[in-house]
């Protein structure tokens, strides 16, 4: 049998009975590393499994997905994953190749991160597409998340935006020289995806002062015509009247939420967060004042933050008494 486990979130403890019994019958016990991570080592795990356990990088999930799969008709092998097993692709591309080898498989699950938001307060009936969000550097800066973010923040919807991790990641020199060396890894804070976000969205969205002086410098057209200027299109994401969160080591006892505005949220130090692993969300209109209330015991500046200005002139959602 092949087994794909899920963990949970926090440390060795999360595994659901029914997984740790799957796990102590496996003669080959592998450990997912590159998707999400555990807040424990992997010594600490094998202590409580009672097994040892074998780092699956992705060049193993991805190129050597037959050793992984290697008489699994024949005997038990476990594939852990850090939240539910079935949160990123790679492993139903596993569970795929096991049953065209004819070998069973049991899918065991447990808490994730998309089933953790409800810790912000906020409904998960009312999140739109979930986004992914990488390092920029000089000269990449991808940003197809942003139509994405934009399609649901026309509907209303709050958005769940995973951040970057890199493990095992090599220097582009490395891997133009074919050297095994890799980089130590980094796990993107919300402070850097706070202003990503707002790069990206001066760039998509440049203010009255930029558009004018750009469409001056680029006004004698090479043809000569009076070309009419376009009106630029309405910004859904005006970072200070937008509401969003931030959520940091979800499902553990460091954990730690913040809420306030897309601008107040950006000016946060790497500090204020904390370490990894982080998540944030962009809320979306669909805001219902029972979320309102629950979010805002996180807010920046308490009381008298912005969260609850925005939430009432901008959301148009009132404050509930209790």
């Amino acid at each position: 049998m092949f087994y794909v486990i899920g963990l949970g979130l926090s440390d060795e403890k999360d595994i659901t009975v029914k997984g740790f019994e799957a796990v102590k019958r496996c003669e080959r016990v592998y450990l997912e590393s590159y998707t999400s991570i555990l807040m424990v080592d992997k010594e600490k795990l094998e202590t409580f499994y009672g097994r040892q356990i074998i780092t699956a990088t992705r060049e193993l999930v991805e190129l050597e997905a037959d050793e992984i799969l290697r008489d699994a008709d024949k005997v038990d092998v476990a594939f852990l994953v850090v939240g539910d097993p079935l949160g990123a692709t790679t492993h139903t591309d596993l569970l795929l190749r096991a049953t065209s080898l004819n070998i069973p498989t049991s899918v065991i699950h447990n808490a994730s991160i998309l089933t953790a938001l409800g810790s912000t307060g906020l409904q998960m009936y009312s999140f739109g597409q979930t986004l992914s969000m990488v390092f920029y550097t000089e000269t990449w800066r991808p940003d197809s998340w942003y139509d994405r973010l934009e399609e649901n923040l026309k509907v209303g919807m709050h958005t769940l935006v995973l951040l970057d991790i890199k493990v095992r990641e090599q220097s582009e020199e490395n891997m133009a020289r074919g050297r095994l060396i890799y980089e130590p890894p980094r796990f993107m804070n919300p402070s850097t995806a706070f202003r990503q976000i707002l790069l990206t969205e001066s760039l998509r969205h440049p203010t009255k002062s930029s558009s004018s002086s750009s469409s001056s410098s680029s006004s004698d057209d090479e043809d000569g015509s009076d070309k009419p200027n376009e009106e630029p299109t309405p910004t859904l994401l005006d970072p200070s009247k937008t509401l969003a969160m931030s959520l940091s080591r979800i499902g553990t006892p460091t954990q730690r939420l913040v809420s306030g505005t897309l601008l107040e949220l950006a000016e946060l130090s790497e500090e204020d967060y904390g370490g990894p692993l982080h998540s944030i969300v962009i809320v979306g209109k669909r805001l219902h004042p029972l979320e309102l209330e629950y979010a805002g015991k996180f807010a920046v500046g308490g009381e008298g933050g912005n969260w609850w200005k925005v939430g009432k002139e901008v959301y148009g959602v009132e404050r509930e008494t209790f």
